[in-house]
């Protein structure tokens, strides 16, 4: 019998999470993206792998980045802020599928409208004070479903405990540079 719920498969969704939860020293999942400059304000990221369970899967992906014309770019690509908000997005869509389908709850539609405002000031380093970042970022989903309000809320509640980029925007990450001088 085919246990299937806004197209996720729930019988392998809990056998995924059952060989998480029984390995938990190989449960971890390690993800690279490689980015080249492309000239001018553009860049070409590249995802060639990634690990899960200890074994290495490989992939075949490329993201293109500029800069729209009016901060110096060829607007050939989203810039990498708009990437940021599609990937949050795009995180948060999975986490709301998914959990709605493992309490049988069924998605008619879902969208999530995201925006920040980032004072440039600080990215061009025009005034120390000002942070070259977010200090906030709104978003909006409209969903359709057959749901109730209490499973709805649960389902809200639970994406927000459990999406790694929802999490990713709302607590500090420990980042550890290294500059790498490359020689002639």
């Amino acid at each position: 019998m085919n246990n299937v719920v806004n197209e996720i498969d729930l019988n392998a969704f809990q056998q995924f999470a059952d060989r998480v939860s029984q390995n938990p020293t190989t449960s971890k999942a390690r993800f690279n993206v490689q980015t080249r400059w492309a000239g001018q304000t553009r860049s070409v990221s590249t995802v060639k792998s990634y690990e899960l369970f200890g074994k290495t899967y490989e992939r075949n992906f490329h993201i293109a980045a500029d800069e729209p014309h009016e901060i110096l770019g060829t607007d050939s690509a989203p810039n990498p802020q708009e990437l940021l908000m599609a990937a949050l997005n795009a995180c948060l869509t999975v986490a709301y599928v998914a959990i709605a389908a493992t309490k049988g709850v069924k998605i008619n539609s879902l969208e999530i409208d995201t925006s920040g405002e980032l004072d440039l000031r600080g990215f061009l380093g025009l005034d120390e004070k000002i942070n070259p970042g977010y200090d906030e970022v709104q978003y909006t989903v409209v969903i359709d479903t057959d749901g109730t309000q209490e499973q709805l809320d649960e389902i809200h509640s639970a994406v927000l405990k459990t999406s790694p980029n929802f999490a990713n925007f709302s607590r500090s990450i420990q980042m550890k540079p290294q500059l790498v001088i490359a020689n002639k």
